[in-house]
């Protein structure tokens, strides 16, 4: 299977094409680099659907329309849950097929995908994210090359492909993730966001905060939770930071065998720096979750917090959460943890998010569900909806999402800085790999452990999975 390690030089070509015209759950082994927060199980968007049976007038077909077929999409991203549930019964309503939309629980995609696949009304759109995910699920991937909904894309880059050149799984959409900040309580503080170039000044200006914080009423950074609904960001996308380093400087292209850890020290930089200078103590990060972190950010609790583009609804636009932040207040940082040149990083770029359709369905089934994807990346309500809560979509009628993180990533981008690419996309047995390290850095973080574990966690863990998998 190949994966591509996205290159700085393609992240910015499709940043400049697509961040000015265009979001995350990690489900473990299919693959996600976006929030894994807020589970729930969906249920069929059907209810009152009515119309016809012609495709929409949008191009939901063209060319072959499926007749008597239905879709069945596994979603893995909870906090889109309800979006993909209005948009599945808006198409219900304009054709007369019937979309059912099931949301996978926190973490349990990988599980829900497996037993949902032994069912006889399988999923017939689901989500892989990794090499691991399409050789796992290959022989129930259509090779999509050459359909509609391929000749859609502004670029393949983002596509899982086989050994023969198969397109096994479609990426749709584009992800950032570092260090969300608020600009008004930094300012608060007597700070511009500006004054961090760099994992010395990120500490130094994160520090006075904590020193002055009964003053200012505020913490520097959100509680690190290494509960399961959190811990992700710090297992995937944290370790990331070492990952990206190391295997830039080896030159790494696809899965290796073994890591050295070269840039742990780095790791344990900015790790130090989160727990020291957080909303909570080191001792509470084993029941801290991720809407608690959150809601730390959200009711301005904390000037910093680590996630990804796909917070921006839940932080701004999501009245159900109540926090409605002012985007104006809002922009994303990199991850700085001491590495020499760091000043030239931006943000972590990337995606996991691609679609597989089932070629184990029927021909009707597979047409219906050709025919709903092709829909959602060329019409109006689809577009809409994906630019809202995904952000840029690699997609000739993508929208222009109002995201100030992509906007963000975008002007790091245009400063010639780097970007830092997805690494952890390599993670052998990532559920089990990040499981251990997990373990480790909570004993590290809460116990007095020692942060010998946490290499050992992640360098004999990592030999230990990629033998194992």
């Amino acid at each position: 299977m190949k994966k591509k390690l996205v290159s700085a030089f393609l992240v910015s070509t499709l940043a400049v094409s697509m961040l000015a015209g265009c979001g995350g759950g990690d489900a473990g082994t299919s693959g996600t680099g976006g929030s894994d927060a807020g589970a729930q199980t969906g249920g069929a968007a059907t209810d009152g659907a009515a119309g016809g049976t012609e495709a929409a007038d949008s191009g939901a077909s063209g060319g072959t329309t499926a007749a008597g077929g239905s879709v069945y999409y596994l979603n893995f991203k909870p906090e889109a849950d309800q979006a993909w549930q209005d948009l599945a019964a808006a198409y219900t309503a304009q054709t007369g097929v019937e979309v059912k939309v099931v949301t996978a629980a926190s973490g349990e995609y990988e599980s829900t995908l497996t037993t949902e696949m032994g069912k006889s009304s399988a999923p017939t759109l689901f989500q892989v994210g990794n090499d691991q995910a399409v050789e796992t699920w290959k022989n129930y991937c259509l090779d999509l090359s050459g359909t509609e909904l391929a000749n859609e894309l502004t670029t393949e880059e983002f596509n899982l492909t086989g050994d023969n050149g198969e397109t096994y799984a479609i990426g749709y959409c584009y992800e950032a993730f570092g260090i969300i900040t608020n600009k008004a309580l930094l300012k608060e503080a007597g700070y511009e966001v500006t004054d961090i170039t760099d994992f010395e000044s990120l500490q130094a200006v994160a520090e006075d905060i904590t020193a002055r914080k009964d003053e200012l009423g505020f913490s520097a950074f959100t509680s690190a939770g290494l509960e399961g609904s959190s811990s992700w960001r710090f297992s995937g996308h944290l370790a990331n930071m070492p990952l990206f380093y190391e295997f830039r400087d080896d030159n790494v292209t696809e899965q290796p065998a073994e890591v050295t850890g070269a840039y742990l020290d780095n790791f344990k930089n900015i790790w130090d720096l989160y727990i020291n200078n957080a909303t909570c103590t080191p001792a509470e990060l084993a029941t801290k979750t991720g809407d608690e972190s959150e809601a730390e950010f959200g009711q301005g609790q904390a000037v910093f917090y680590q996630n990804g583009s796909w917070e921006y609804a839940n932080l701004v636009t999501d009245e159900s959460k109540g926090f409605q932040m002012n985007p104006d207040d809002l922009t994303m940082i990199p991850i700085y943890c001491g590495v020499d040149g760091e000043d030239k990083a931006g943000l972590c770029c990337g995606t996991e998010n691609c679609w597989a359709v089932n070629s184990q369905a029927s021909e009707e089934d597979i047409q219906a569900t050709l025919d709903f994807v092709k829909w959602v990346v060329t019409s109006d309500e689809g577009t809409t909806m994906m630019a809202e809560q995904f952000g840029p979509i690699p997609f000739k009628n993508a929208k222009e999402p109002e995201n100030v993180f992509f906007k963000a990533a975008n002007e790091y981008i245009e400063a010639g800085n780097y970007v830092v690419t997805w690494a952890f996309n390599y993670t052998p047995n990532v559920d089990e790999w990040r499981a251990t390290l997990v373990s480790a850095m909570l004993q590290y973080s809460s116990n007095n452990g020692n942060w010998d574990d946490v290499k050992t966690a992640f360098v004999n863990g990592w030999a230990t999975q990629y033998a194992a998998q």
